[in-house]
């Protein structure tokens, strides 16, 4: 086997897993305030599970409806209504041979005051926190012991609860800035009394929640505690102290699962979110120092990493090194719920690598959906699944070989079809293969290169360097065009934006090399922003001028919490309602709310959005029976759009 220690067993407490493979806790709001799952919502776990992980765990159960609760779609595990949908979730699970696990939460000071559970309890006014302070704008009382007794009966009926469901295993979280981290936090907590003071202390609630779940579940029924290994804050604990916390979890956790941050008290509250949820910025496996750290000091529990994990040789060397015993992997597993499987098989150069691109997390808050940018299926099984039998076998042109085109040239083959995908330039990948030398947008990079693999091996005529007009159309005599041309980049008005010393964006991810040693660039949104950051790892001096008075991410404003923070963090000057004017060779005179300023720069970069090339598609409209336009060709999109309607398109064409 390719990767032993990565499919070895592991016995903890009475239960055996079949590999160190765990599904990280993922919550999912596709809920009704009264507890019942979406049917979307079992299925989107179960894939988990059959491909591979030996644990898939939900995240974010509340065990306290009156104190613990940040929002209304958060499953309350006092409240009888989610009994059904927690118990088939959990046979969704199990019955692929995976243990089921769930993630047993409090909100603490992040509890948002007088949130109804319907037919459990009215929300408290009240928000409890170790400490009195100030936080949200709302006003945190200090925890009585006597509530503080009650939580952790709540945290031990929650657990014999969602045993009783068929869950294997649940997963305490203590870290992130929930209540019993931030019991464990020195800032937050400036107690005196037993729940105070001291690690020992500190950590003391946290230690009879694990010793209250075994007496209430059996001392075989495993219990994993995630925690914050490093606060990861100016003034919080650091490692040294997160190995302190770790061995006072030695007797009462059977897993010890390291993670980072906390972020209470901190401006926007996010600056902990990239680490805690690495962003594309961070390296890969980038925490797992923190796991290493804690287990050269304890040997006889085992102990979990978790955070930008993916690649199998990394984990499978985290493993073999002893830097931890189980990985634990999130947003991969959304990206590529196979991974495990196609691992195992010996099929590594097949798993889709996460892109850390937030697309997941942020259509999760916004729309409520784990929905992928680089795997359409992703909490779509259901969707998917119930199509119709397959068509007629049709001929299909697929004009365009960008993200959407090569997603609909594979589909429509695997499906039976006779495809031929025509490409106007010598290489597949579209626009946005600008981008493939940029460092942290390798795995794109890596994904654009696997479609192309994928579309070697598979069926599909492939025609380069061939623009498709309507003669050309009509003359392959297809029986569908899926129009999939894209877009180019929008080209301002600006006088001078035809000097020698101005560019596209495109072009300056293309070749660096024709921007100056400073630049100003027109346009603050991701690819902007992003460009920003590029250049400067380059050693060019940039800077980002916007009109609007604020970057605007669009829907994936996760990833632009992240984008904020790289840019703060290299110090990389932003301008918001600063119009841009006039172009010389010298530079950029923009206006301003304070009036005019000059912007002196070897080169301008305009990076003010992208046109559909919506004519040409037009065009190809009436030259076959079916016709589908999908991606930028429509309207400027999301790699995950894009991807989602070219699925969607080959999968009905003839249907």
């Amino acid at each position: 086997m390719e990767y032993p220690h990565l499919f070895e067993p592991i016995i903890i407490g009475n239960t055996m897993f079949k590999n160190r493979i765990f599904a990280a806790p993922t919550g999912h709001p596709d809920a009704t305030i009264e507890g019942n799952f979406a049917e979307d919502v079992a299925p989107y776990y179960e894939q988990k599970a059959k491909g591979g992980a030996a644990a898939v765990t939900l995240g974010e159960a509340i065990v306290d409806s009156k104190y613990g609760k940040r929002h209304m779609f958060q499953l309350s595990l006092d409240c009888r209504h989610s009994v059904h949908s927690l118990a088939k979730v959990a046979d969704a699970i199990r019955r692929h041979g995976a243990v089921a696990s769930i993630e047993l939460q409090h909100s603490g000071m992040n509890a948002t005051p007088g949130l109804d559970t319907p037919g459990v309890c009215e929300g408290s006014k009240i928000i409890y926190g170790p400490s009195p302070c100030i936080h949200n704008g709302n006003e945190i009382q200090e925890m009585p012991e006597e509530i503080i007794y009650e939580v952790i009966e709540k945290f031990a009926a929650a657990a014999k609860r969602v045993q009783e469901l068929g869950f294997g295993m649940v997963t305490v979280h203590a870290g992130h800035a929930w209540l019993l981290n931030e019991f464990m936090s020195p800032i937050i907590n400036r107690r005196t009394d037993q729940w105070g003071g001291s690690v020992e202390n500190r950590a003391r609630l946290t230690v009879e929640v694990c010793d209250a779940i075994h007496k209430s579940c059996g001392r075989g029924f495993p219990v994993e505690v995630r925690f914050s290994a490093t606060e990861a804050i100016p003034g919080g604990y650091t490692i040294e102290d997160g190995v302190a916390f770790a061995k006072q979890l030695v007797g009462h956790a059977d897993i010890i699962h390291c993670s980072v941050g906390c972020g209470i008290g901190l401006e926007e509250g996010y600056r902990t979110f990239p680490n805690t949820h690495p962003s594309m910025f961070k390296e890969d496996g980038v925490n797992v120092k923190y796991a290493a750290e804690v287990k050269k000091h304890i040997t006889n529990t085992p102990i979990a990493t978790v955070g930008a994990l993916d690649d199998p040789a990394m984990m499978e060397e985290i493993l073999a090194s002893g830097q931890a015993d189980i990985v634990e992997i999130a947003r991969g597993l959304i990206c590529d719920p196979e991974l495990p499987n196609k691992a195992r098989e010996g099929r590594s150069e097949d798993i889709i690598k996460c892109m850390r691109c937030m697309t997941c997390f942020s259509t999760l808050k916004n729309r409520g959906s784990f929905w992928c940018a680089l795997n359409p299926l992703t909490n779509r099984e259901r969707a998917f699944a119930r199509l119709p039998e397959k068509a007629a076998p049709k001929k299909v042109l697929v004009v365009g070989g960008g993200v959407a085109g090569m997603q609909a040239a594979l589909t429509a083959a695997a499906e039976g079809h006779k495809v031929i995908l025509c490409e106007k330039t010598g290489r597949l990948g579209g626009h946005i293969r600008c981008e493939e030398n940029v460092p942290f947008k390798k795995h794109l990079a890596e994904y654009i290169a696997q479609q192309e693999r994928r579309i070697a091996s598979a069926a599909i005529d492939v025609r380069l360097n061939t623009e498709v007009t309507p003669e050309y159309a009509r003359s392959v005599k297809a029986d569908a065009i899926v129009a999939a041309l894209g877009a180019r980049a929008f080209k301002p008005n600006i006088p001078g934006i035809d000097g020698g010393n101005v560019c596209c964006a495109d072009d300056a991810y293309i070749n660096p090399d024709i921007v100056g040693k400073s630049a100003v660039i027109l346009g603050g949104g991701l690819v902007g922003m992003e460009l920003a950051i590029y250049l400067n790892s380059l050693g060019k001096k940039a800077e980002v001028v916007e009109m609007a008075p604020a970057f605007n991410p669009g829907l994936n404003f996760l990833h632009g919490d992240c984008v904020t923070t790289k840019l703060r963090e290299e110090g990389i000057p932003t301008h918001f309602s600063t119009k841009a004017e006039k172009i010389d060779e010298h530079g950029v005179l923009c206006s301003t709310p304070d009036g005019e300023r000059y912007f002196a720069a070897d080169t301008v970069i305009y990076a003010v959005g992208q046109k559909a090339l919506t004519a040409e598609t037009i065009a190809l409209h009436d030259c076959a029976t079916y016709f589908y336009p999908v991606g930028d060709c429509v309207q400027p999109r999301t790699i995950s759009d894009a991807n989602m309607e070219a699925r969607t398109a080959a999968l009905d064409i003839g249907r």
